[in-house]
């Protein structure tokens, strides 16, 4: 089969209450995948391509499965994009005030804010 016409894998997403507070931890701990979770902080859903970071495709894929295995992001298909939204509501629910902790350190640190 072409590639055109291959179907990429199933996408996986940990369920609210399989959410660990030390991986959620972990994928913000990188400072890329800190500025993906903060443009969604803003910006609800945006296509893979379009967040303000200078790296390789391949490395964006792996922030991207990292930040989505741990249950930070949400990703669906949309005929050949890939949208991409923040679990806020999710994180909220399980780990009230953590991300908005995280996102203010990070503001603060950063000189950054919404």
């Amino acid at each position: 089969m072409p590639r055109s016409h291959q179907r990429r894998p199933a996408l996986i997403h940990v369920a609210t209450a399989d959410l660990d507070v030390l991986d959620v931890l972990h994928a913000l701990s990188d400072p890329t995948r800190m500025i993906i979770t903060r443009t969604l902080y803003d910006d609800p859903e945006r296509a893979c391509g379009t967040f303000p970071v200078e790296v390789a495709p391949s490395t964006l894929s792996h922030h991207f499965r990292v930040l989505r295995e741990a249950g930070v992001i949400h990703q669906r298909e949309e005929g050949n994009r890939r949208l991409t939204t923040l679990r806020r509501a999710d994180l909220d629910e399980r780990f009230p005030g953590l991300l908005d902790a995280i996102v203010s350190a990070y503001d603060r640190r950063s000189g950054e804010g919404g």
